[in-house]
């Protein structure tokens, strides 16, 4: 029996599981992190350390059907010129909490669809982000681009302000399939947002694509693949499309009829990941590629590939603060996540306080399930010298823990005392793998497919 035929027999490839992006998983956060303990955390950083900045812009001008993210439509620029007004007033706030001499590593604009700001907004944003902290040496600053709402004038106060990566939304450029999940946008105007971007010198190129859409065949990704491969992007995110209409309502409008099963979404992700491996491209984590000078390839081959809620990453810095609406914050003592609602968001920014409504406080065994998790997530194994060395487990407990992910998977999964290795069979199911030292309970959190 093939590995394939005997994980499909365990019944895994149904299996709903989380991204795994933090830990525990936001479903898991509570009401007892609010503005005074996130304003303790800012103020607990280290003097002349380094952080990540994430701001969340959810505005768009049309809801694409598939996205699950907390965004909102708009037609007017009004609600937009607002809300970068609350973004300014947050930064400030944040300024006067944050220890002397603390610098960017990262800087990323996501949304919803930051490239939505006029030039105007962009500068001021950039200007008050400057005021916040000074970059660091070799910081990155990257911002989410729709190549239907960009031009030439807002790359130039970007790319002025210091963006040296680009991120792309592709998710498939056949029609039929643009049409059915409500997101038009062919390859000539994808084509010249590149052009443009990389006429301003930007160095870096990101791309997101998705598998698992109505409608996609082996044809179709391939076809889809071989012209995002065109544009020669440094890293690409391959991600699952996660249908979860219960949660994102407007995603009722795509038939569950044309999606793929989950053996035809692991053959149409084994297609894009041949593509992308024939084209030299490195294989990170289980939804990434990138090229061998990219800093993700870098990261993974000297075992310093971390993740977070961007995806994968390989930046180091002590924190992560998000700012805007229904951002979320990691801290070495817990998650925060601001007011999701854009209203609630501006109302407590405006009072001159953090919005922040909820969070999670780590306690017990959370930092070393995190570690586990994250191990099994970017390297697809876990080195047993390093969590006793680093955590208060012993070998016996831990290897009880490592044993129990063995059984949930039929003993495909090879332990040594050295750790678990996940071979290259198993590992589209890698996030199930990384459920066997989740301890908290998924029943009701309504996650998406493993694969």
């Amino acid at each position: 029996m093939d590995t394939r035929t005997q994980l499909a027999r365990l019944g895994l490839f149904d299996a709903k599981v989380p991204r795994y992006t933090s830990y525990p998983t936001a479903p898991h956060f509570a009401g007892d992190v609010g503005p005074e303990s996130y304003a303790r955390w800012i103020e607990a950083l280290p003097q002349d350390g380094e952080i990540s900045l994430y701001l969340h812009v959810p505005f768009c001008r049309r809801l694409c059907w598939f996205c699950a993210c907390r965004t909102q439509g708009t037609s007017t620029l009004a609600p937009v010129e607002a809300y970068v007004e609350t973004l300014k007033a947050e930064l400030a706030l944040l300024r006067r909490h944050l220890p002397r001499g603390v610098t960017l590593s990262r800087l990323h604009w996501g949304g919803g669809t930051p490239t939505l700001l006029s030039p105007d907004m962009m500068k001021s944003l950039i200007d008050a982000v400057r005021e916040t902290a000074d970059f660091s040496e070799g910081a990155e600053f990257s911002v989410e681009i729709d190549p239907n709402e960009i031009d030439g004038a807002r790359l130039d106060v970007l790319a002025a302000g210091g963006m040296n990566r680009a991120s792309i939304g592709v998710q498939d450029f056949d029609p039929e399939i643009q049409e059915t999940i409500g997101r038009p946008q062919g390859y000539e105007i994808t084509r010249k947002a590149v052009d443009l971007i990389r006429d301003r010198g930007v160095a870096s190129l990101n791309a997101d694509i998705l598998f698992g859409l109505p409608h996609q065949s082996q044809a179709r990704i391939t076809e889809t693949v071989q012209k995002l491969l065109s544009f020669s992007p440094d890293r690409v995110a391959l991600y699952g499309y996660a249908h979860v209409p219960w949660m994102a309502k407007r995603q009722q409008m795509i038939p569950s009829d044309a999606l793929p099963t989950p053996t035809e979404r692991l053959d149409l992700f084994e297609t894009a990941q041949r593509l992308f491996k024939w084209d030299g491209y490195e294989e990170i984590g289980i939804d990434h590629f990138a090229q061998p000078s990219d800093g993700l390839a870098i990261a993974k081959k000297t075992g310093k590939l971390r993740r977070n809620f961007q995806g994968y990453t390989d930046d180091t810095a002590a924190a992560l603060i998000g700012v805007g609406a229904s951002s979320i914050s990691r801290f070495p003592q817990g998650f925060a996540q601001n007011a999701p609602a854009t209203s609630a968001h501006t109302t407590a920014i405006r009072a001159g306080k953090f919005s922040t409504s909820r969070g999670h406080t780590f306690k017990g065994q959370d930092l070393l399930r995190s570690r586990l998790i994250e191990m099994v997530m970017c390297d697809f194994r876990i080195d047993a010298e390093e969590i006793l060395r680093d955590f208060d487990i012993s070998r016996e407990a831990l290897f009880a823990m490592i044993e129990k992910a063995r059984a949930e998977f039929d003993n495909l999964l090879v332990v040594t005392e050295e750790g678990l290795f996940i071979p290259p069979a198993v590992r589209p199911l890698t996030r199930i793998v990384a459920r066997a030292f989740d301890a908290y309970d998924l029943s009701k959190a309504g996650h998406s497919s493993a694969i």
